[in-house]
């Protein structure tokens, strides 16, 4: 196919409100070598977009300072981490069968190339990323899903969010037959631990306000914690014997009083604060009783490519919620913030 000159696209030029959110016609970028060009075919929105837009993430030391996922950010700098679409065009020294190929990309940037390495970069943030009608990516971040039973809507949704989930679960070392918390469980990640860790064989407790508490259990979960009540109390009748793994992404005063209902040698695996980032823990639980207390950022290359082996055989379906034009990025933001919706919101190049 030919590809044009020119695209759409929406691209941030400062931190700021929805009103930063600007939808132009830029020049469609070249495959450097080692580098493919994407048809993007969905988009999906996360909160590292708004978040990344707000310049919320801070810098090491000053926690208010205006910062990208990684730190200063260069502008002007297109939004979106989260692409499935086609391979259009390709740069010098890559492999001519990846032409035409149904792919979903790996967002993120690593400090090396161990199946190991640890996310120090993300597309949207410190690279373009694919809140446009193409995006280039390195070959070797892009995975074939030619054969999945998924869509391109459901495909789009995983990167982000099911790849963090999946880190999660993977650092945590969830099993089947493990009892696991999953709070924030209506959000991206939270519905993906919901999937994932149920298709895992791990019996599922989630976290979730009480208008979206069906929504969540039809996802996978087997026991419905409502958070406008005791959340320690429901999870202490639900488990009295304590959870293995917490997979949280809330943290703040959740974490605070739900350490004491991990069973020996239990893990918390922390990946988000939205209930707060300054806590206050009793150091004895942790030493007493061998709990871990885990910090996780995303997923690592060996982690998304067991995602994509997930996706190729469907073994878990992201719920899509909403789907808007790209043109209505600042809608679908809008939309995502307001948290009013179970599943993920894509965007439609």
């Amino acid at each position: 196919m030919t590809v044009p000159q020119t695209m759409t696209a929406v691209q941030i030029t400062t931190h700021g409100g929805l009103e930063a959110l600007q939808v132009l016609n830029v020049p469609t970028p070249e495959p450097a070598p080692g580098e493919v060009l994407v048809r993007v075919a969905a988009a999906a929105v996360n909160n590292t977009d708004l978040w990344t837009r707000e310049g919320a993430y801070g810098l090491p030391g000053d926690p208010d300072a205006l910062a990208g996922w990684r730190g200063a950010m260069e502008f002007p700098r297109i939004q979106g981490a989260d692409v499935a679409g086609t391979v259009v065009a390709l740069g010098a020294g890559c492999a001519p069968q990846l032409m035409g190929t149904r792919v979903v990309v790996d967002p993120a940037i690593y400090d090396g190339d161990g199946a190991d390495a640890n996310p120090v970069g993300l597309m949207g943030s410190e690279r373009d990323g694919g809140y446009a009608q193409y995006v280039t990516a390195p070959a070797d971040r892009v995975h074939d899903v030619t054969d999945s039973p998924l869509d391109d809507d459901q495909l789009a949704a995983l990167p982000t969010s099911y790849g963090t989930a999946l880190g999660m679960i993977e650092r945590g070392g969830v099993r089947a037959g493990d009892t696991v918390l999953v709070t924030g469980a209506s959000g991206g990640v939270g519905l993906a631990l919901v999937q994932l860790a149920r298709a895992r064989g791990a019996t599922v407790l989630a976290v979730s306000s009480s208008g979206k508490l069906e929504q969540v259990r039809q996802a996978g979960a087997h026991h419905i914690i409502d958070r406008a009540d005791s959340v320690p109390e429901q999870v202490e009748q639900l488990a009295p014997a304590g959870v293995d793994v917490a997979l949280d992404v809330v943290a703040g005063e959740l974490l605070e009083e739900g350490l004491a209902h991990l069973a020996e040698g239990g893990r918390w695996v922390v990946a988000g604060a939205l209930g707060g980032y300054g806590i206050t823990v009793d150091i004895r639980r942790l030493y007493l009783h061998n709990i871990r207390l885990l910090g996780s950022s995303m997923h690592t290359p060996r982690h998304f490519e067991l995602l994509m082996e997930i996706a190729r055989r469907g073994e878990v379906r992201p719920v899509v919620a909403e789907a808007h034009p790209l043109v209505d990025a600042a809608v679908a933001q809008e939309r995502l913030g307001r948290r009013s919706h179970v599943g993920k919101i894509v965007l439609h190049p």
